[in-house]
């Protein structure tokens, strides 16, 4: 975890009026201060006198200063892939943000406040003012109201709370990630170097049980968020469980899901569901009216019939189906989207060909609606879908066999996918089942990086 401590200096208040005049950047990888950057800045705006009273920075002193856009790619090169902290993060991130949007550039980053932060973790001050606060703990401050100084002091504060957060601060939606209550056992030094690598991990108890299963494509970030802020019985119940954690990389996410749901199905572990169809509550059918249409139903799946493809939400089988109607240009009633008992809304705007009316032939409808089909099923068809591995040098696939879900392996990346006998001497033989059918269309419909090679 990198953390870019920041401290600016301005010429007022507010992002939308006022230019940075100073910027102070200390990167911190947890330890110790691993890079830096400091400078004045042309705010290209006069400095009112009370802002210099406040800082000391004149005019003189930042007219031969870089301008903002010629420290912009500085900027950007020493805060990516850091936490962006400050003390009163919103004023420094307001204006920095301010400035790149001014640039027409938008500069984003997960930020965390010191302010807030001292208030969870060193309770009870009167005031948590840099000044104070500091003076408190005996941190000096070498130029107070400059940008160095401030991020300086603001450095070490934020060393003290570290300390009071098991060496680590990971941003979350309600400020920081709390790792209070953890079992003794679990070794956080080794959660620390958990990778952000997409893959499946393992919580095991202090029997050396496993008791969970998940899959994430940042897992560092998600066992943090496990063990971290919880709030219902059961999350902090299995949380203060965890004894250790283990993890397998796949790199890719459709081998991940597969992965995990496979082995949650043969552990049948009581922090996990035995399956995940419950997930996928609603599903797209197909089935041909007594006039010969394909027609299409957005309908709960209940386990009897295989849907075209699931969702969580109807919204999300509606808006889904919406799209594809559209592009497929096929009837709205006949597409379950419209409940009319006559012609739909698009027949009488003329963006339906008929078919709700019998005007247009079902021959002739239906080779859109197979089409449709086509695209987001893979029916009795054969194929590899191929996909990242879990380094540069290496690819995943995923093998289908006449509609059957045969299982998933790696490979290096130059291999050649039509090798089909080589293919199988990797593959990780899965059971085909029907959560795995449904997590290879979401997929497959989902995830422009999949390539699919049809055998």
């Amino acid at each position: 975890m990198r953390y870019a401590i920041i401290d600016i200096e301005t010429t007022g208040n507010k992002a939308t009026l006022g230019k940075i005049t100073e910027i102070a950047i200390y990167v911190h990888d947890g330890k110790e201060i691993v890079d830096e950057f400091v400078s004045l800045v042309n705010p290209e705006q006069y400095i009112p006198p009370f802002i210099t009273q406040l800082t000391g920075i004149t005019n003189d002193m930042v007219k031969d200063a870089p301008k903002f856009y010629e420290i912009a790619r500085r900027v950007v090169e020493v805060t990516e892939d850091c936490i962006f902290v400050a003390h009163n993060s919103s004023f420094d991130y307001g204006f920095i943000q301010a400035e790149f949007e001014a640039l027409g550039f938008q500069y984003e980053r997960e930020t965390l406040c010191t302010v807030k932060l001292s208030r969870k973790l060193i309770p009870g001050h009167k005031s948590y003012s840099l000044g104070k606060i500091c003076d408190y703990y005996g941190i000096g401050i070498n130029g107070r109201h400059r940008a160095a100084g401030d991020a300086m002091a603001t450095v070490s504060l934020f060393e003290i709370l570290l300390s009071k957060n098991s060496g680590i601060i990971i941003p979350a939606d309600n400020g920081y990630v709390s790792l209070a209550d953890l079992h003794p056992n679990l070794d956080i030094n080794k959660v620390k170097e958990l990778p952000h690598s997409t893959g499946v991990y393992y919580f095991y108890n202090e029997s050396d049980e496993l008791i969970y299963i998940g899959k994430s494509t940042d897992i560092r970030k998600r066992v943090f968020n496990h063990i971290g802020n919880v709030k219902t019985q059961k999350a902090i119940k299995m949380k203060s469980q965890i004894s250790r954690v283990e993890y397998a990389i796949t790199g890719s996410e459709l081998v991940a899901l597969l992965k995990e749901s496979a082995e949650i199905k043969k552990n049948k572990l009581v922090y996990n569901k035995a399956q995940r169809r419950n997930k996928v509550f609603y599903g797209i059918f197909s089935f041909k009216d007594r006039k010969g249409y394909i027609r299409f139903n957005i309908a709960k799946n209940d386990g009897r019939l295989t849907p075209l493809i699931s969702f969580d939400s109807q919204k999300a089988a509606k808006e889904y189906m919406m799209n594809y109607a559209e592009e497929f240009n096929l009837c709205q009633k006949l597409s379950g989207l419209s409940d009319s008992v006559s012609a739909c809304f698009q027949y009488q705007i003329k963006l339906c060909k008929g078919a709700c009316v019998g005007e247009e032939a079902s021959s002739e409808y239906n080779l859109r609606a197979e089409a449709f089909i086509k695209r987001i099923s893979f029916g009795n068809s054969s194929m590899i879908i191929k996909d990242i591995g879990r380094t540069t040098e290496e690819s995943s696939f995923v093998l289908i066999e006449k509609g059957k879900y045969l299982g998933y392996g790696f490979v290096a990346s130059d291999t050649s996918v039509t090798d089909t006998n080589y293919l199988i001497d990797q593959l990780v033989y899965q059971e085909d089942n029907y959560d795995a059918k449904i997590i290879i269309k979401r997929q497959l419909s989902e995830n422009e990086n999949l390539e699919v090679i049809k055998l």
